[in-house]
């Protein structure tokens, strides 16, 4: 595979660099339906030039529009499962037919984030995963996404990527993300990254990242749900007293351990709290979706950065127990959000 540098949109064809190749993983229906990847030099916003690796699947007929989909920092290319990999995907709630995200009517692409693989130990920036983007449209060909769809990280994803890449995107949905970190999130996530060092220090990382795991459930959360769920008395255990929620709690951390490098959630942590960018810089018909009792993006956030789209903008609020997490949760109501973003006409936007 030939190395694709994402400071420029395209290969100059004055000169004799080959073009960029891709590398196919999956056995399936290419185009139709694949996953590959492809080596990508970024000039990253606080490391310098950075070799990577992007790696991206791909769904939907070649000739339907675009849809770019991210996630959360714990998110990856495999949206949902298909004919040729049925292993779950983390969003497959929302695609299906007769869903908004519908992969009979859009292609749906998505892509595992720079750092995830947890081999690039340095800081991160969401200016950074908007142009390996950028990098990996120029690889395949896509010249215009229909739509970003961005949930969480992914939602600063798209939104640094509108700003950054503006002739390369209609439109954008930003759900559960706003234009910049808000201290007492970031303070949260610092208490977690403490506790992985000390998990370090303990020779116990995997203790260390479970427990880190175990407070983000706690800010992803709302205590109206706990109240629900884990109304019981606590138990003495052993000599000690158990509270109802730690058996959630510990599942929790035990399954992100099992599947997260360490290196991998510490650099996209410190990402999310590295994010800024200038709300008047997107100009794109931009919907941003707000979760009233959201702890980690306030509702103050969305409408900051809605007033700051100007007529680019509208704002959409949910009311919801799982708060950070409800776009996983609540499947309809962020289906039918979706319904109303992706179909909007580009022609009633601003221009």
């Amino acid at each position: 595979m030939s190395l694709v540098d994402a400071t420029a949109h395209r290969p100059d064809p004055g000169t004799d660099t080959p073009g960029p190749s891709v590398q196919f993983e999956c056995a399936s229906e290419w185009p139709v339906t694949g996953c590959g990847s492809v080596d990508v030099v970024l000039e990253t916003r606080h490391a310098g030039r950075r070799a990577v690796t992007l790696r991206y699947e791909v769904r939907g007929p070649v000739t339907a529009p675009v849809v770019f989909v991210a996630g959360g920092i714990s998110a990856h290319r495999h949206l949902a499962a298909h004919d040729a990999d049925a292993t779950p995907g983390w969003l497959d709630g929302l695609v299906a037919p007769g869903r908004s995200l519908d992969p009979t009517r859009f292609r749906l692409l998505a892509f595992d984030f720079v750092g995830a693989d947890g081999t690039l130990d340095a800081p991160i920036d969401t200016t950074d995963q908007a142009d390996a983007i950028a990098a990996l449209l120029d690889v395949l060909g896509i010249a215009r996404l229909h739509t970003f769809v961005g949930y969480s990280y992914g939602a600063l994803v798209g939104l640094q990527f509108a700003a950054r890449h503006a002739a390369r995107l209609q439109r954008l949905v930003a759900v559960s993300g706003a234009h910049r970190a808000h201290p007492y999130a970031a303070a949260w996530r610092a208490l977690q990254r403490q506790a992985v060092a000390l998990g370090q220090l303990q020779c116990a990382e995997h203790q260390g990242l479970s427990l880190a795991r175990q407070f983000a459930m706690l800010s992803y959360r709302t205590p109206e749900e706990f109240a629900e769920r884990f109304d019981a008395a606590p138990e003495v255990v052993n000599g000690r007293v158990r509270v109802a929620a730690e058996d959630y709690l510990d599942a929790a951390g035990a399954r992100y351990v099992s599947r997260t490098p360490l290196t991998a959630w510490l650099r996209l942590s410190e990402s999310i709290d590295l994010h800024r960018v200038e709300p008047r810089d997107i100009r794109v018909p931009t919907t941003v979706v707000a979760v009233e009792g959201d702890r980690l993006v306030p509702l103050a956030d969305a409408v900051t950065l809605l007033e700051g789209l100007g007529p680019f903008g509208r704002l959409r609020v949910l009311r919801s127990p799982y708060g950070h997490d409800a776009f996983l949760k609540e499947t309809d109501r962020i289906d039918a959000v979706l319904a109303s973003a992706l179909h909007a006409p580009i022609s009633g936007d601003p221009a």
